[in-house]
């Protein structure tokens, strides 16, 4: 019993994997002691504030600076003109379009950036932001995609409306992008052909934005003394970000320092590269000082990354029981006024591919065309890897809209299609490996958890009440992410794979500091990274460091977005400590005088098979690490650094369930019970991976529940400001019930699978699939997102639900 109780002392001090720790990163935060972009002072600091455009579409006739210039305070007003020597009036995208960085003689979206004016203070800058006149002619603009190929649309990129690609494959129309296939259309086909029963439906995943606490903004300052560039700026990719940098400006890399510092939250927005970054570094290298630039609210929702705004069409063909045979799965996309959405160069239409889910499906096919309007670009992975949300979406949207079709029960559709246990690995239609997975035991366990059968006769004995004043709806989601870009042979951006990176260094203490190529926005990160090490390392996490975002610091990384963070920079992490671990072992055998055979690894210390009491801890073998008591041609220091490139994505699962009480007569939706269960393969700190659940619940109840950026016919904003766009509080968010499965991922060094995302991927159909199945005894078969009070009252009223 001491013994064990020895054991346990020495595992509890580490707060290894599997512990709850408080998150490390917290104190500071909670002191206001955090140093965000805003926060940066430099001496001799200039203030940009841009002047946007009022229209979607128009032509620029004359901008006249003279008033401007002539408000005290101003220094410069910079125009897409001055930006022409320098060759930075336009700049290439990750989906190899061009972007205006200033508008170019065109107005491609309303608020898209016209100039920047350059003053003493942030209010002498928006003094003479104000005072820019810009002469302007109104054009016809394209707001739905479904109009951006007809014959006598209006050709919104003129700058390329004779090229016949754009990096992806030919253009049909001028403002066609390009045309992405996969699967086996042939095949799926065929399917439909020979089908007992068809369901089709055309399902909507609306425009939203991930409208991050933090907006974005960067502080430049380039030295003309040395010719070196920093960046303080909001991003999510310091490494890319810098190499694109260096693409752009000219500047050798190895010049030019960018530093995330701390992020009020990312979920995709900062990744892209957004003109305001482009225009303040051009405004620091011509003017020799430090230029800061940070955008508005509204500015944020308005101009950049946006994410979705896919206008979808699924089919389902199955046998009579309902078991699936075929899936087609169409979608247009509605890209913006530039192709400078964040994808992978091999996959201009991102992950969508995974859209079999959680199925069996033998044959399938997908296609997506993406089009030109005069709305911001972007198309960012709004907490999701690339296009994963809309095709989850899509494919468990028809699983609903298949059961209603057979007639059978919504979770006994799911249970006859899934990818049965014994048949991992199993091989998509798409040719996606899904690794691991046991979807029949999580669907059970939430289904046994709530009582589904109970809350199925509660419903029935709800719609045979007339006098019922509410609708009552289950919804359930049982999907398959699609997580850890990723493997270079499937995933790069602009040439550069997408592997990540950890250098550890060990103190004579046994202190350590760790660096890495992710960037932290709120995960948690210098937390688990540090959780990591203590297990692998056996030294406690408290003693461990974690530093991110500054590209002098920290070792070549894609950064953090695609819920990429554990499933491969944790990798990195671990496989670099495993590299000091192995030398310590040779330092340890060298110390006791035995083979390295003779060891065993037993929580912090090497020991002596059959002998425990001769033993070396790794905090002393630390030390003799910077002495010269060490093996034969071995080197001082236990340093290591990890590249890690992945064997596969990884495929977290989860089975969620969701109900719903709709009042007949307000269409107000009251969410009773929403019970998530997610399979996130080994779980590291449950206690932040209950955080990023709750957090992306939140995120997805806002998107199914209310979020949407609308326009007029003219391209106008509709919903820019937080007086419009739906951001839920602590009011509106409802309680939610979490659980777990545990099916680690056979190629990961630690089994984990990353978490943070599938929330958000799982909770939206869950939503959804709730709201519409208080319908659909009334025959409604779907209602497109979201599903705010007023457009459930619609629906109530064309069905004559709420008469008294």
């Amino acid at each position: 019993m001491g013994h064990m109780t020895e054991l346990q002392e020495r595992q509890d001090k580490l707060q290894g994997m599997g512990t709850s720790l408080l998150r490390k990163e917290d104190a500071k935060f909670i002191r206001g002691q955090g140093t965000y972009v805003d926060d940066i002072k430099l001496p001799g600091m200039l203030f940009g504030a841009i002047v946007r455009s009022p229209y979607a579409h128009a032509r620029i006739r004359r901008i006249d600076k003279a008033k401007a210039l002539a408000c005290p305070g101003v220094v410069a007003v910079l125009t897409a003109d001055d930006l022409k020597p320098v060759k930075l009036h336009w700049m290439p995208t990750v989906g190899a379009d061009v972007q205006a960085v200033l508008a170019d003689e065109k107005v491609h979206f309303q608020y898209q950036e016209v100039a920047m004016v350059l003053a003493t203070d942030r209010y002498a800058a928006a003094d003479g932001a104000a005072a820019v006149e810009v002469d302007y002619e109104e054009l016809p603009a394209i707001v739905d995609p479904k109009k951006a190929m007809a014959k006598d649309a209006p050709i919104l990129r003129e700058d390329i409306k004779d090229r016949t690609e754009v990096g992806h494959g030919p253009r049909t129309h001028p403002n066609h992008i390009f045309t992405w296939e996969a699967g086996d259309k042939a095949a799926a086909d065929a399917a439909f052909a020979n089908a007992a029963i068809t369901v089709r439906e055309e399902i909507l995943n609306p425009r939203v934005h991930p409208c991050p606490l933090e907006t974005c903004g960067c502080v430049a300052s380039f030295s003309k003394a040395t010719g070196a560039l920093t960046l303080y700026v909001t991003t999510q990719i310091p490494h890319l970000f810098r190499t694109v940098l260096a693409m752009l400006s000219g500047i050798p890399e190895s010049k030019i320092r960018v530093v995330g510092g701390d992020i009020g939250g990312g979920f995709g927005n900062k990744v892209p590269i957004y003109p305001g970054y482009v225009v303040a570094t051009v405004a620091s290298i011509v003017t020799g000082v430090p230029v800061k630039w940070i955008e508005s609210r509204i500015d944020n929702i308005s101009t950049t990354g946006f994410a979705r705004d896919y206008h979808g069409t699924g089919e389902l063909a199955a046998d009579k029981d309902g078991r699936i045979k075929g899936l087609r799965f169409t979608a247009l996309a509605d890209h913006g006024a530039f192709n400078s959405h964040v994808s992978a160069s091999k996959l201009p239409a991102g992950l969508f591919s995974i859209c079999t889910g959680s199925y069996d499906i033998p044959a399938a096919w997908c296609r997506v065309d993406a089009v030109y309007t005069n709305k911001a670009p972007g198309g960012v992975a709004y907490r999701c890897s690339l296009r994963v949300t809309e095709a989850i979406y899509l494919i468990e949207r028809m699983m609903d809209v298949l059961a209603q079709k057979v007639g059978v029960d919504k979770a006994e559709i799911r249970r006859r299609n899934f990818v049965k246990k014994e048949a991992f690995p199993h091989t998509t239609a798409f040719g996606w490996t899904l690794d691991s997975g046991d979807y029949h035991t999580a669907l059970d366990k939430v289904l046994k958890a709530c009582d589904y059968e109970g809350l199925r006769k509660e419903q029935a004995a709800k719609r045979a009440d007339p006098n019922c004043p509410t609708l009552m709806g289950i919804g359930l989601s049982t999907f398959t992410e699609i997580v850890g870009a990723g493997p270079t042979k499937v995933c790069d951006i602009l040439g550069i794979g997408l592997f990540d990176s950890c250098e550890i260094r060990v103190h004579p203490t046994g202190a350590v500091i760790a660096r890495l190529g992710t960037m932290t926005q709120g995960q948690g990160h210098t937390t688990t990274y540090a959780q990591i090490i203590a297990t692998e390392l056996g030294l406690p996490a408290s003693d461990i460091v974690i530093e991110e975002g500054d590209t002098d610091k920290s070792p070549y990384g894609a950064g953090t977005w695609g819920s990429r963070s554990t499933p491969v920079s944790g990798a990195a992490t671990a496989m670099a400590a495993r590299k000091i671990k192995d030398k310590a072992k040779k330092i340890a055998a060298h110390l006791l005088e035995v083979a390295e055979g003779d060891l065993e690894w037993e929580i912090d210390r090497f020991k002596v098979k059959g002998n425990p009491s001769q033993a070396k801890t790794m905090k002393e073998i630390c030390l003799v690490s910077h002495t010269g008591n060490l093996p034969p041609g071995m080197e001082q220091g236990l340093n290591a650094v990890s590249y890690y490139d992945p064997p596969n994505l990884t495929f977290p699962f989860g089975a969620y369930l969701c109900v719903v009480d709709i009042d007949k007569f307000t269409g107000e939706t009251a969410v009773r019970r929403f019970y998530a269960l997610d399979d996130c393969g080994t779980r590291i700190n449950p206690m932040i991976i209950e955080g990023q659940i709750h957090g992306g619940l939140t995120e997805a109840f806002a998107v199914a529940m209310g979020q949407q950026i609308p326009f007029d016919e003219n391209g106008n904003h509709l919903g820019n400001s937080l007086m419009d766009y739906f951001l839920p509080t602590a009011m509106e968010t409802p309680h939610w019930e979490t659980d777990h499965t545990v099916t680690p991922c056979p190629h990961h060094p630690l089994g984990a699978k990353g978490v943070a995302e599938s929330p958000h991927v799982g909770g939206i159909p869950c939503f959804s699939n709730a709201v519409i199945d208080a319908f659909a005894h009334l025959g409604v078969t779907h209602m497109d997102m979201p599903h705010s009070a007023y457009r459930v009252w619609r629906k109530l009223n064309e069905l004559g639900v709420n008469k008294r």
